[in-house]
């Protein structure tokens, strides 16, 4: 499969830079078309596997430990956390938790005015939903299979498709699937991490032309293209331990000072408020916004919905990785620990970005300070980002905190994109190797050379079309992970509940009883 894919991916890269800016327009209309026609799948997927999930972390499956019975875990909660969250979301968060809430205020959200004070307060909870919960969820229908599979069945997983036992066996249209599964899933993660890196490049050019007042040029993207690839390199010598794991550690204590920053700095008492109301109306309308009937309310297109569709793609594209990833440092935890800690440290970080990145932002719209929907709408993304920053006090050191967080979180990603995307495409690596150098390196070329083509092609609604497209195929693969979860918990018998065990109990004693009085009855004959 690593040839193929390989070249498929250099081919689609070629396409993007042959056909640059002209590509918007196609793009565009294939994310219309998904957001109007596909929607309900997207809806579905999440509904359901967010039910069933919650499901098993509070049931009796929770419980089940990924490894011996009193093995203790790999890493501790703290450093575990970091690497989950630190891996997932890379520098996307750091830069649409400020544009998102700018964008959501100027459309009509749960049927109140565009720009009137209600919708701030909308746009302000609509990025933490779609961050939130479901999201993080949705990395549950492969992480929990694919960590029960090799810690307690004892399994070599190399790829998803290992984990799905309706596809097992040598026949030869099971063979086929297989390949198409696993296909499916490098094809998501590229699509995935390559909008991410397309999106995350301009921004960091956009900052250091400002700090530097070197032009903002393509080249300049293509320069910091060379500094990444270098640094995903060093990282990769290294691996999990050592590398990434670090690596995690300096991303998380980098975002949690910057939050304090701007939490600190900047308008306190109304970024708390605006966060209280957030959660309330988040619960209120949880329902609603998971079934995509949040705010019709008479308009042509649904902007709640719309939103969540995109990144319900998104994260889709992201689930593959992170269930190989999550599986591989979850050794030694139980089920429900993995569940509740990527809702922990995952869900709960995310949303802090948008409670005070995104609370600051439409502060700074709503008090007059600075006019971000101008200059997102004008000058774009980048532009917007950098204005922000640039208002807190010590802009200089504020932007140069900022670029630096963006490159740890960049480096996180890609390195353990690359990892896994490498593990899983070497065909006779053994559970306890790493893959070789030179496949991580190949790799990281190809998210490299992607990414590149989507920053040439431009435009935000190109990364959308991007990630929903990449995400659509996985709705299926996930479909099939859940079922294939519950074929393997329905059938485990390590942590059957009291109720369980006493009735299994009471029937032995049952049986037996019929037994002594089957031969009492023979004895007196």
């Amino acid at each position: 499969m690593f040839v193929p894919t390989v070249a498929l991916f250099i081919l689609v890269s070629i396409g993007l830079l042959l056909g640059g800016s002209g590509l918007k327009a196609t793009l565009s209309s294939a994310m219309d078309v998904i957001t109007t026609h596909l929607s309900w799948a997207y809806l579905g997927i999440y509904i359901i596997n967010f039910v069933f999930f919650i499901y098993i972390a509070c049931s009796h499956y929770g419980r089940i430990r990924l490894g011996q019975k009193d093995e203790k875990p790999m890493y501790s909660s703290f450093k575990w956390g970091s690497m989950v969250f630190a891996t997932a979301i890379d520098a996307s968060i750091l830069m649409l938790s400020m544009v998102d809430p700018i964008r959501y205020v100027q459309q009509p959200l749960f049927g109140a005015k565009a720009m009137s004070p209600a919708n701030y307060q909308n746009a302000h909870m609509l990025g933490q939903f779609d961050w939130g919960p479901m999201a993080w969820m949705m990395f549950a229908s492969s992480a929990v299979i694919i960590s029960y599979v090799m810690y307690v069945k004892n399994v070599k997983v190399m790829c998803v498709s290992d984990v799905i036992p309706m596809l097992k066996g040598d026949q030869t249209y099971k063979k086929i699937l297989r390949k198409i599964v696993d296909f499916l899933v490098v094809f998501g993660i590229m699509g995935g991490i390559g909008s991410s890196v397309g999106m995350e490049i301009p921004v960091l050019s956009k900052i250091i032309a400002t700090l530097t007042s070197i032009p903002d040029t393509i080249f300049l993207k293509l320069a910091l293209f060379v500094i990444l690839f270098t640094i995903f390199t060093l990282t990769m010598f290294k691996g999990i331990k050592g590398g990434i794991d670090r690596l995690s550690s300096a991303h998380i204590w980098t975002a949690i000072g910057f939050l304090l920053i701007v939490l600190l700095v900047g308008p306190t008492m109304y970024i708390l408020k605006s966060e209280g109301h957030s959660l309330v109306l988040m619960v209120t309308r949880f329902i609603t916004m998971s079934t995509g009937t949040a705010s019709g309310m008479g308009h042509a297109v649904d902007p709640v919905k719309s939103e969540t569709i995109f990144y319900w793609g998104w994260w889709l594209t992201f689930m593959p990785f992170m269930g190989l990833f999550i599986a591989r440092i979850s050794r030694g935890r139980t089920i429900r620990q993995v569940i509740l800690g990527m809702l922990g440290y995952g869900a709960l970080g995310c949303m802090s970005f948008y409670a005070i990145l995104g609370g600051y932002s439409l502060y700074l719209q709503q008090s007059g300070a600075v006019n971000l929907i101008h200059i997102l709408n004008t000058y774009g993304q980048a532009a917007a980002i950098a204005t922000v920053i640039s208002t807190l006090p010590l802009k200089y050191v504020m932007l140069v905190i900022y670029a630096v967080s963006c490159f740890i979180f960049l480096a996180t990603t890609i390195s353990s994109s690359a990892y896994i995307v490498s593990s899983f495409t070497s065909t006779k690596l053994r559970p306890s190797q790493q893959p070789s150098l030179v496949n991580r390196l190949v790799w990281m070329v190809i998210f490299m050379l992607f990414s590149f083509g989507i920053v040439f092609v431009g435009g935000f609604k190109t990364i959308q079309a991007i990630c929903s497209m990449a995400g659509f195929p996985l709705i299926l693969v996930s479909l099939l992970l859940i079922i294939s979860t519950w074929q393997y918990l329905s059938k485990d018998k390590s942590t059957e509940s009291a109720s369980d065990s006493l009735v299994k109990v009471g029937k032995k004693v049952k049986k037996n009883l019929r037994t002594q009085v089957h031969m009492m009855h023979e004895n007196i004959r």
